[in-house]
């Protein structure tokens, strides 16, 4: 039941095609899209997009708001490269 109601709320996009179409986001970019929202039980109808580029302006408002990606800060972690030795 807590799994259930942690979703509540999450938005998805499925392309608007006619019968056994493609289903994958990618293949059809130009397609118009409807973002749907789980509501606990069942998918229902939330918005509607015009193409790929909006749904995911619709879908990731925090990712349309930043110019580009972040910089890797000072640490030792997995991907950072070590000090080079002196």
């Amino acid at each position: 039941m807590e799994r259930r109601e942690a979703k509540i709320g999450r938005l998805r996009a499925a392309p608007v095609v006619s019968g056994d179409g493609p289903r994958g986001t990618h293949l059809q970019p130009d397609a118009p899209r409807v973002i749907e929202r789980w509501n606990g039980y069942t998918w229902e109808p939330y918005a509607f997009a015009a193409n790929l580029a909006e749904s995911k302006a619709i879908l990731y408002p925090e990712s349309s708001e930043s110019p580009g990606p972040k910089p890797l800060g000072s640490g030792t972690g997995k991907h950072h490269k070590p000090p080079a030795p002196r």
